[in-house]
């Protein structure tokens, strides 16, 4: 017991300093892995004494915690914000990500000598970009949603097909024609799970009355590690499945959202702290100082090489401008992923395996450092800045079920055209109300004359029939005003 206490102690204690140290990259400009990576690294055997070397159960571990990364990615990704991104997202995370490997594995091999089937490795694990540092770099620098919602696309999906090839690559068996075909297989049939399965679950939960609040968000995130499972279990893409699994989750008017996507949200933080001080107590700092060298090469031929050589072409037809191919050219950042991936063939006792797991820790720190400080200044030069959008009202849903109605929370966000609307204004479908209001922490039941103020909560009574059409008719008033209708507004 005294042994679990401690245990109990020291996660608690870095997870305590993993959250300040969020706030403290946020101030330098950061992604926050590389403090976290510093706290494994702080805590190994080389420093705090703490012995970690296991290659298998790092992978084990690294790959529960990207299927966590990438459910709270797919589960908090507005379908509407990448929709019109949807085919350039898919074309970087399959004909980009396959351009890059061809070019850092051919550089790879004229640089370090490495021979072929060993430099096409390196390309794979390198090329991946990381759907952690994208999700929580991205989303608050102020670039269009279209150039956000293009490179989220490709960090929640190039995952799916690197994976693939580095399993494949780090095996003993030959590469035979077959493996296009293979590829399209698990892609297509992992999508498809995932889909299927986030579908069934919206319909599920959407039916359910679950005795506690609690316990939506717990049921969601289960179904999309189910589809994970399920991929994983009929040799699709788990990864896949489960990011297309929350994506649609996600996207449903599920009860209790608000709160599910709070859940996920901790969850996906929780699992990146875990995720990055595992690796720092993984990496040795002995072995790092040969792997410096390599590991600045392949920085280079990845950042000013092959990313730009693979995108551009890839994007043309998209009818970017130069400074979007730039932007996103600059943009493919790296993380945990590339560190995980570079643990396969470790736990498959590959030569030269070792060099290639440190050469990528080296890697993913000049690349964040480099990236990270310089992506606010490149969107201001490129002219790509704009002001951050209003957050979307946060509308949250319990269902009444002995009552055939549902209530709805409503969040009022700073910067919503709902600011001034009266609530006669409003016009909500026959059958649902507005029974509360809760202004300055004060609540009151309001008239037609009231008028609806920033940071309001709301509480509207709604019939289960017209549940739909009331949260349509709030949204619609949120984005266009009292005039919503006459300028064409759904609210969908």
């Amino acid at each position: 017991m005294e042994q679990l206490a401690i245990i109990l102690g020291v996660g608690a204690g870095v997870l305590l300093v993993a959250v300040i140290a969020v706030r403290v990259s946020i101030r330098l400009g950061l992604p926050s892995l590389l403090l976290y990576l510093g706290i494994g690294v702080l805590l190994g055997e080389n420093v705090l004494g703490i012995e970690f070397d296991d290659a298998e159960l790092t992978q084990f571990l690294g790959i529960t915690a990207l299927v966590m990364i990438l459910t709270e990615g797919g589960l908090t990704t507005r379908w509407r914000d990448v929709r019109g991104s949807l085919w350039s997202g898919i074309a970087l995370s399959t004909v980009t990500v396959g351009i890059s490997i061809g070019v850092t594995g051919a550089a790879m091999h004229w640089l370090l000598g490495l021979d072929w089937r060993m430099a096409i490795l390196w390309g794979a694990v390198l090329s991946s970009t990381d759907a952690a540092a994208v999700f929580s770099v991205l989303r608050g620098i102020g670039v269009s949603k279209r150039l956000v919602g293009t490179l989220e696309l490709e960090s929640g999906i190039n995952d799916a097909p690197v994976y693939i090839l580095v399993v494949v690559l780090a095996s003993t068996d030959p590469i035979t024609w077959s493996l296009p075909l293979m590829l399209t297989y698990k892609l297509v049939v992992g999508a498809l799970i995932g889909g299927g399965l986030g579908w069934l679950g919206a319909q599920a939960l959407r039916r359910a009355a679950l005795p506690a609040t609690g316990l939506y968000p717990l049921a969601t995130v289960a179904v999309c590690v189910l589809a994970f499972a399920c991929g994983w279990g009929i040799h699709a893409s788990g990864f896949l499945a489960t990011y297309i699994a929350g994506l649609v989750l996600g996207n449903s008017r599920l009860p209790h959202r608000s709160d599910t996507l709070s859940f996920a949200e901790g969850l996906g933080w929780l699992a990146q702290i875990g995720l990055f001080v595992m690796l720092g107590l993984f990496a040795s700092p002995e072995r790092l100082v040969n792997a410096i060298v390599p590991g600045l090469l392949a920085g280079a031929v990845l950042l000013l090489l092959a990313r730009p050589l693979s995108v551009v072409p890839v994007l043309l037809p998209f009818r970017m401008s130069w400074r979007e191919h730039m932007f996103i050219s600059w943009a493919g950042l790296r993380g945990a992923v590339p560190i995980v991936l570079a643990s396969i063939p470790v736990a498959n006792r590959i030569d030269g395996a070792d060099l290639l797991v440190d050469t990528v820790f080296v890697l993913v720190i000049v690349l964040t450092v480099v990236q990270g400080l310089t992506m606010k200044p490149l969107v201001k030069w490129l002219g790509l800045a704009r002001d951050l959008e209003p957050k979307e009202i946060q509308v949250d849903a319990a269902p009444l079920d002995e009552l055939k109605a549902d209530l709805l929370q409503v969040r009022i966000q700073e910067g919503s055209q709902l600011h001034g609307v009266y609530l006669a204004e409003l016009r909500l479908p026959k059958g649902a109300s507005v029974s509360l209001i809760v202004r300055k922490g004060k609540g009151f039941t309001p008239v037609d004359s009231t008028r609806l103020q920033e940071r309001d909560q709301l509480l509207v009574v709604t019939t289960t029939q017209v549940r739909v059409a009331t949260e349509r008719r709030i949204r619609a008033v949120d984005r266009a005003g009292r005039l919503a209708r006459w300028k064409g507004e759904t609210g969908k």
